[in-house]
């Protein structure tokens, strides 16, 4: 399947809306319904650093991975990485992509060290990340509640 990766638009806030009204695409984002608005808004406030990809298959949106920049010089080597695919287009290799791309724009483009990512088991991201070479740096049980049920939280690093 053929898709491009292009840096993030103000605009694509309106896709970031409707993957968060879909929970099987924002089950990796724990967000209450207020929380929700704020989350995205900051997300693709990113793009205005060049530091946030879309995805994109035939035109439209399909997926938005976003390096979350440090503010304070003693953290600033480090990111926060962000990434919600379509689940229509998951298994397609975007995400693969994404990762890459981002990871790449980490590195040249910010000069960071590593990047890390945070998700709730079951979580669709963990074998991507694994086989991108993210190491586990910890986990902890019943962090989360969704739906009544607990999920851990695993944070996963990779070293640039």
């Amino acid at each position: 399947m053929s898709f491009d990766i292009r840096y993030s638009e103000m605009d694509d806030l309106a896709f970031l809306e409707r993957m968060f009204a879909d929970p099987k695409a924002c089950d990796d984002f724990p967000f209450g319904m207020l929380e929700k608005d704020e989350a995205i808004k900051n997300w693709i406030g990113f793009s205005r650093f060049k530091a946030s990809l879309t995805g994109m298959k035939e035109g439209v949106p399909c997926a938005v991975g976003t390096l979350f920049l440090m503010p304070y010089k003693k953290v600033a080597h480090q990111a926060s990485l962000y990434l919600i695919v379509d689940p229509k287009c998951r298994r397609e290799g975007i995400g693969t992509s994404m990762v890459r791309n981002l990871a790449h724009l980490a590195k040249t483009r910010f000069r960071l060290e590593c990047v890390n990512v945070e998700f709730y088991q079951p979580s669709h991201m963990e074998p991507l990340l694994k086989k991108l070479n993210f190491t586990p740096v910890f986990r902890q049980e019943n962090f989360v509640k969704t739906d009544g049920q607990s999920r851990p939280r695993v944070v996963m690093v990779q070293w640039l």
